[in-house]
């Protein structure tokens, strides 16, 4: 039984993983809403399981914070920004597809070799999955770094910001209740402050290229 959950936890960890490359390689932004969505429902998954075979009650409160949050109103948030900026592509990377998933599989291996030691001082049921939210949080990071548009960066944030709850939740079955909520307040507010941002980038140079703000500097 027991390996039989640890095969499901993985399998989770597994989707995540694969899906944060997905997102790496995507070009279209409607499509990276989407693939987070199921990032999210997958960390959604991920958590239930864990909370029903450790007993840890708080995670299923997690669980549901984190549908509500991560599948339902960001997703939502997201889909009413790109519709209001008119966006749907994001072309410009700064290197091509495959060179960065040939970047993202080296990071892959360098996050299990840094994890398996830690990994192995972890006693819990999800201590498997340790490398693969440290694959994730990297590849998120990728992401984020080579993208010139605003609305893809700020997914980047959202999608290693699910990484790391994968870690939290394998590393220590997750945080205080109070410190997660506090968290998702905080990326909720951080969602809204950044749809703001855009608006204002858009409003003032009529593309949401970031590499525009470089502009202000020289003024």
């Amino acid at each position: 039984m027991n390996a039989l959950i640890s095969q499901l936890i993985n399998l989770f960890a597994s989707v995540i993983l694969i899906l944060a490359f997905a997102m790496l390689s995507q070009r279209r932004i409607v499509n990276l809403i989407h693939l987070y969505t199921w990032q999210g429902l997958a960390v959604v998954g991920s958590t239930v399981v864990v909370a029903y075979v450790t007993h840890q009650h708080h995670l299923f409160y997690s669980a549901a914070l984190t549908f509500l949050l991560k599948v339902i109103l960001i997703p939502y948030f997201l889909h009413r920004l790109i519709n209001r900026l008119n966006v749907r592509w994001d072309i410009e990377t700064l290197f091509n597809i495959p060179t960065l998933m040939i970047i993202g599989i080296i990071l892959v291996v360098f996050a299990f070799n840094v994890a398996l030691p830690i990994a192995k001082f972890s006693d819990t049921v999800a201590h498997g999955t340790l490398g693969i939210a440290l694959a994730c949080i990297l590849l998120s990071f990728l992401m984020m770094i080579t993208r010139a548009k605003a609305v893809p960066q700020v997914i980047g944030f959202l999608a290693m910001e699910n990484a790391l709850f994968l870690a939290a939740t394998s590393a220590t079955y997750g945080m205080p209740m109070v410190v997660e909520l506090g968290i998702a307040l905080d990326v909720l507010v951080g969602i809204l402050i950044l749809g703001v941002f855009m608006f204002q980038i858009r409003e003032q140079f009529d593309s949401l290229d970031i590499r525009h703000l470089e502009k202000l500097k020289e003024d």
